[in-house]
């Protein structure tokens, strides 16, 4: 029988190739990790799949908007709050007043385009109980924790802006060319809605396929329906533009969401 000895108190231990423990650590951390079978990556940086991100899913109140978590989203939705509250409780007179003095019609545009585009999103159309109002919340709030506030801004005004730039200026190149009555110059235009289908359609591109493709065939087929409905088609139109915004933005939100994770992770 031979009898093996420790190795003598302040010496390395030595692997069989005889290389210290601590230079073999050193040369596997120089080694890429792995993905997992349940992990997926996005701009090259991983992400947990089903089995590691379970423990997420189990965080309902993660879906609602925090002072610290979400402070852009928290904040506007602290401000539509209120304003949703006048219009609500107000005089009629005063609320109508304050609405067209906020309203992205033509007119506006043409004299203070940049305080009726603000304006304009400083109130829900429908009130809290609007199907936009609750999409507002769950959206921006699911959109802020993967890019950030500045950039989840971003996407919103930018679908915000141009959409209704899009269905404003084919109005009074109407009103020019004859076509519509000189009234449509002035018709109530003003709301968070193409801001929330911006961000809505950013978002899809954030989530697994699927996520992606319902929230997309559902969220769509509502726009369509509406659009076919003939109700208000200029406002149905710049819920489509608005979509198909935020749609493009998925080059550039899912470069931010991976240097997000890569951030998160260091």
């Amino acid at each position: 029988m031979v009898e093996r000895t420790a190795p003598p108190r302040g010496t390395a231990a030595q692997t069989p190739a005889g290389v210290p423990d601590a230079d073999v650590r050193a040369l596997l951390d120089g080694v890429p990790r792995q993905r997992g079978p349940g992990e997926r990556a996005i701009g090259g940086v991983p992400q947990p799949g089903p089995a590691a991100g379970s423990r997420r899913r189990l965080r309902p109140w993660r879906l609602l908007p925090t002072p610290t978590g979400t402070p852009f989203t928290f904040g506007y939705a602290i401000l539509l709050c209120l304003t949703s509250l006048i219009s609500a409780y107000a005089q009629p007179a005063l609320v109508h007043a304050l609405l067209q003095g906020s309203s992205t019609d033509v007119t506006h545009l043409v004299r203070t385009p940049e305080l009726v585009l603000v304006g304009s999103a400083l109130w829900v159309a429908g009130g809290l109980t609007s199907p936009f109002a609750l999409a507002f919340v769950l959206v921006l709030t699911a959109l802020e924790r993967r890019i950030g506030g500045v950039r989840t801004a971003g996407v919103f005004l930018l679908g915000h802006v141009l959409a209704t730039l899009a269905t404003e200026v084919p109005v009074g190149l109407a009103v020019l060319a004859g076509h519509l009555p000189g009234s449509s110059l002035h018709r109530l235009d003003y709301g968070v809605s193409f801001g929330v289908a911006a961000g809505i359609g950013a978002l899809a591109g954030l989530l697994p396929l699927w996520q992606r493709l319902p929230l997309l065939a559902g969220f769509g087929w509502m726009l369509l329906q509406d659009l076919l409905a003939y109700a208000d088609p200029m406002t149905n139109w710049g819920h489509l533009i608005a979509l198909g915004i935020g749609i493009a933005t998925w080059p550039v939100a899912r470069r931010w969401y991976a240097a997000r994770l890569g951030v998160a992770g260091a």
